[in-house]
């Protein structure tokens, strides 16, 4: 599979899941009654994380918005919280990603800015997959404890004849939706990091030496290249100073008398 087709996909895929989170975040049924022990009734009760509705036989619906924050369990919150994390990720993303990808330029954009971004917003797809799978997963299991607790409290006295009236919930279709989301958005986020790797520029293994050749001490003659060692060419250029056989450094060095004259 090409970077682009990989890339494109990727985004297609997260897009999905993103608007598949929203829609589950935003459902009314994330637990329904449970219809088990008494198929027919006049109302039918399902909650979501921002209301619970009854609807009735003649198919009239009314719904009530939960009107408080501190009064509601814990776990409804911790799954709130999840969920709106797991779309401003995902949102995000989707921002990145558009700028990320191939088939769109602007400006003179480095494919190396590109593979970064879409490093970026794969990272940002993952993590709001799995808050969506978390606050799903918490709310599924809040619901198991509670529906085991309300069938051991509905046979109570004479060994179990007795039933008493209790409604119980299980799992809705936003669950469920959740679910499906968030593993595609998972997905998504994978083939975006996948496809990073193809777009980030080779670097080559070979690196440049420059070669400074030696000035000093180097004689070069028409015959061919020969260097020649200080010693040999300070003895050839000795000159005679005051009498004596001197270097021209130290005839530098050490002045004569008649050199201030």
């Amino acid at each position: 599979m090409s970077v682009t087709a990989c890339q494109g996909l990727g985004f297609v895929v997260s897009l999905i899941g993103i608007a598949g989170i929203i829609a589950a975040t935003c459902m009314d049924q994330w637990s329904t009654q449970d219809l088990y022990n008494n198929p027919v009734t006049a109302v039918f009760n399902y909650q979501g994380l921002w209301r619970s509705c009854v609807r009735e036989s003649s198919g009239f619906t009314e719904c009530r918005g939960y009107f408080t924050i501190l009064g509601l369990p814990a776990m409804l919150q911790a799954v709130r919280a999840l969920m709106i994390v797991g779309i401003v990720l995902g949102a995000i993303g989707l921002i990145v990603s558009i700028f990320a990808l191939k088939c769109i330029r602007i400006g003179s954009m480095e494919d190396s800015a590109k593979a970064n971004m879409t490093l970026t917003s794969g990272i940002m797809f993952i993590i709001a997959g799995l808050c969506a799978i978390a606050g799903v997963s918490v709310f599924a299991n809040m619901l198991v404890t509670n529906f085991w607790m309300s069938t051991a409290n509905m046979y109570t006295g004479l060994g179990g004849m007795v039933q008493t009236l209790q409604t119980r919930y299980t799992f809705g279709a936003a669950l469920f939706v959740g679910w499906v989301a968030g593993g595609l958005t998972l997905i998504g986020g994978v083939m975006m990091c996948i496809a990073c790797r193809g777009l980030a520029p080779e670097e080559t293994s070979y690196k440049a030496v420059s070669y400074h050749a030696s000035g000093q001490n180097v004689a070069y003659r028409p015959s061919g290249f020969k260097a020649s060692s200080g010693f040999e060419s300070s003895m050839k250029n000795k000159k005679i100073y005051d009498g004596g056989a001197r270097t021209e450094d130290e005839g530098q060095s050490h002045p004569s008398k008649y050199d201030y004259v």
